[in-house]
């Protein structure tokens, strides 16, 4: 099938890419002159583990092209994916829609036959719609299906999020689009991934409900991990005793420092505003969203703590290394990231930051200019008073802790994903604090 996919960022991107080495000819589109420029260079925008090895593959197989002109990769397609960003929108928390109403727009003017449009980005309920309309007052000689069909994809494992889903979920009533879908899809429904088709509004509903709901079990794991703290505790071991619970599950039950990234953010915010809109607040959202605002700062003042006080004064003029930047590994997403926050206090409080992280420092460097980028872990902690670990890097879980306590002016550990046996640490001769136990 020839397939197009208007968005070359992380969602487009990857999605084109697998569907190429399904063996679909797939067009990336973008308005972005330099990024098509870097793609056609085989430079990628974004790091995704594996994901330069896939595209020059296919780009050498000649299945997974570049372009900017969107209407020559429009015309003659079988679907053409929407895979723009909808971030959250100034001033009132809604999901920016301008991207995708203006890419239906272009694309509408460049059908030339029958075509299916599917909405690949996050988007509130009811804008299939609205994308609908669009079609309908523009396009006049061709029949027009409006898809909906939300990504389920990890930062750092999405190639294997999009190869091997749990679900595929297919939002239209429409025959013809359910036949387009299922070819799109046939490699992976061979491999007995469930193909789910449900209406339009309730696919894109399915998304934010998901993205809410593992929002949630992280939170709810954070409070519960501070909770163990109080008690005298071990938010590891309940988080075992829990996940093992068939019902409840493992995964998301990790205690740390807030969830952030391109999606947990803005998908459960644009739920607060749909919910608000329809009248029917979603009371557990809105004190996800509180309790993690509050949980990365609260990050801020356990860091202070244990430099010396609650209050700012006992740790002015301190150092601190910070290992781990980005909001999870292997990604090098800034986005909402707990960092941020962190820094942000340490910095507030007349704290001199130091900080690496393995991908993550160029987008890091436009976001906090008054910290130093060191080169690795171990010249981050030179002469520190304290080492925070913020996200945990494959590179920072087998640290020579007895090399990195030599080289701090204090050892004194702050680790906030728990990847250090307490005793480990102890023996290193680290102050070691950490989440929930």
């Amino acid at each position: 099938m020839r397939i197009t996919m208007i968005g070359s960022g992380y969602v487009g991107l990857v999605s084109g890419a697998c569907f190429s080495d399904f063996g679909h000819d797939v067009i990336c589109v973008d308005k972005d002159a330099s990024k098509i420029a870097a793609l056609e260079a085989g430079k990628m925008p974004i790091f995704e583990p594996g994901l330069e090895q896939l595209v020059a593959a296919n780009v050498s197989a000649g299945r997974l092209t570049f372009t900017t002109d969107l209407k020559s990769a429009v015309a003659g397609a079988d679907a053409v994916f929407i895979a723009v960003g909808t971030p959250s929108r100034r001033g009132d928390g809604h999901a920016d829609l301008s991207y995708v109403f203006a890419a239906s727009r272009e694309i509408a003017e460049a059908v030339t036959g029958p075509i299916v449009i599917v909405t690949k980005s996050t988007v509130p309920v009811g804008t299939g719609d609205k994308v609908e309309e669009i079609m309908t007052e523009l396009v006049k000689d061709h029949p027009v299906a409006v898809v909906s069909n939300p990504e389920f994809l990890r930062e750092g494992a999405a190639i294997g999020d999009f190869k091997r889903p749990d679900r595929i979920v297919i939002g239209t009533e429409d025959e013809r689009a359910k036949g387009v879908m299922r070819e799109v899809y046939r490699p992976l429904y061979l491999n007995e991934s469930p193909i789910m088709f449900t209406g339009r509004r309730t696919s894109e509903l399915i998304k934010y409900a998901a993205n809410a709901f593992l929002a949630t079990k992280i939170t709810f794991i954070n409070e519960i991990a501070d909770l163990c703290e109080a008690v005298g505790a071990n938010v590891q071991d309940v988080s075992r005793g829990i996940g093992l619970d068939n019902r409840i599950g493992r995964k998301f039950l990790h205690a740390g420092p807030g969830y952030g990234g391109s999606c947990f953010p803005k998908d459960t915010l644009a739920l607060l505003k749909t919910a608000e809109d329809y009248e029917t607040p979603v009371r557990i959202v809105e004190a996800v969203v509180s309790v993690n605002d509050n949980r990365k700062r609260a990050m801020g003042r356990k860091v202070l703590k244990a430099l010396g006080g609650d209050g700012p004064t006992p740790a002015k003029g301190k150092t601190v290394a910070v290992l781990g930047l980005t909001f999870k590994p292997n990604t090098d997403d800034m986005r909402d990231a707990p960092s941020l926050s962190i820094v942000q206090s340490l910095i507030d409080a007349g704290v001199s930051v130091r900080g690496h992280d393995p991908e993550g420092m160029d987008a890091a460097k436009a976001m906090m200019p008054e910290i130093a980028y060191c080169r690795d872990a171990y010249e981050a902690v030179q002469g520190a008073d304290a080492v925070v670990i913020v996200t945990e890097w494959d590179v920072y879980r087998a640290l020579d802790l007895r090399r990195v306590a030599a080289a701090m002016n204090a050892p004194v550990m702050i680790d906030l994903r728990n990847i250090y046996p307490p005793a480990d640490a102890e023996k290193a001769g680290f102050a070691y604090s950490s989440i929930g136990r």
